[in-house]
């Protein structure tokens, strides 16, 4: 098969198409042939060499796909060869082929195509996750969506509003906090023009977002921290403004708040398998149903994953960008 390999890091002409031995279905493990898969931010930190694939996982980029199962290995039950899929990834998603732990996997949801269904594994993982299992956002509070045109903006924005949140967003152009706007989202913060902080007090009377979900770390967690609510909840996804900031602990236990930071791509197999669990049955309903849906930017060759990183390095893009196999 081809897979994306990275003989060196660096720019995205690091990214080479090359050709790879086929993965192989091993125990609890089914092999997927892949359609397409999704492009995120922790790919091209692996790319850059700051983001290794956890021990055991697939060399190749790619934390998510779509595709059909071609193999289904031993121990595992209720997957049958030809089954049209998405998976959640530790790697490997950048390649014609990948064997796929079975808790790891989802149906593709009804009225949605097979190829946009590579967009929504590690988004949907990601937001119900940190937004529902560890922030617990509930009905009538307001969640503040750092990057909110991004994949993982997109669909928070539709899962908070599915379930009576009041959402605010931060973009950085008229044009992306418009589909934002599209979205569902009630508040919307020009990051470039406007203090965020003031912004999210001015639009909740003073009170300050219940949830917050950062994907900027450093730079914002000062800012983050006086944007709270009383018992308010930060979680942070993301680190790029940086890795290191100053935490006042004296406005956290002021506010009673809380400071949570997680990540996928390292957890074990098991807590994986949960979380993929919890999405199917509380999300997937709401794709069946047409009240939540991928945003797609656009699709590119597979194999020109360098144009597909310049995309994203760029930040013209809402939603997210496919590498499709052709």
């Amino acid at each position: 098969m081809h897979a994306i390999t990275i003989p060196e890091p660096g720019g995205p002409e690091a990214l080479v198409w090359d050709e790879v031995p086929d993965p192989v279905a091993g125990e609890g493990e089914v092999l997927v042939e892949v359609v397409a898969g999704a492009v995120n931010r922790a790919d091209i930190l692996q790319r850059q060499g700051f983001y290794d694939p956890p021990p055991g996982s697939s060399p190749y980029p790619g934390l998510e796909c779509s595709g059909r199962i071609t193999a289904v290995g031993p121990g595992v039950s209720g997957w049958a060869v030809g089954d049209e899929v998405c998976a959640l990834l530790a790697g490997g998603g950048y390649a014609e082929k990948v064997a796929i732990p079975a808790g790891q996997l989802l149906p593709v949801p009804k009225d949605i195509d097979l190829k946009q269904a590579a967009a929504l594994p590690e988004v949907v993982c990601t937001v119900w996750s940190n937004v529902f299992m560890v922030a617990h956002l509930r009905p009538g509070e307001t969640l503040l969506v750092h990057g909110g045109s991004s994949g993982i903006g997109t669909m928070a924005i539709q899962l908070a509003k599915a379930v009576g949140a009041k959402v605010a967003v931060t973009a950085g152009t008229k044009e992306k906090l418009e589909q934002c706007a599209a979205l569902g989202a009630d508040i919307l913060i020009n990051y470039k023009e406007q203090d965020f902080v003031e912004e999210i007090k001015k639009a909740t009377d003073g009170a300050g977002a219940d949830v917050i979900l950062d994907n900027m770390g450093a730079k914002y967690l000062d800012r983050n921290v006086r944007a709270l609510a009383v018992n308010g909840r930060l979680a942070i996804i993301g680190m790029q403004g940086g890795i290191k900031g100053e935490l006042n602990i004296a406005m956290l236990l002021n506010k009673r708040a809380a400071v949570s930071a997680t990540s996928l791509r390292a957890r074990p197999l098991g807590e994986k398998a949960a979380i993929v669990a919890a999405v199917r049955e509380h999300v997937w309903p709401l794709l069946d149903g047409g009240h939540v849906r991928p945003v797609v930017d656009r699709e590119l060759p597979m194999s020109d994953a360098a144009a597909a990183h310049r995309v994203v390095e760029e930040s013209g893009h809402v939603g997210k960008v496919l590498l499709v196999v052709r």
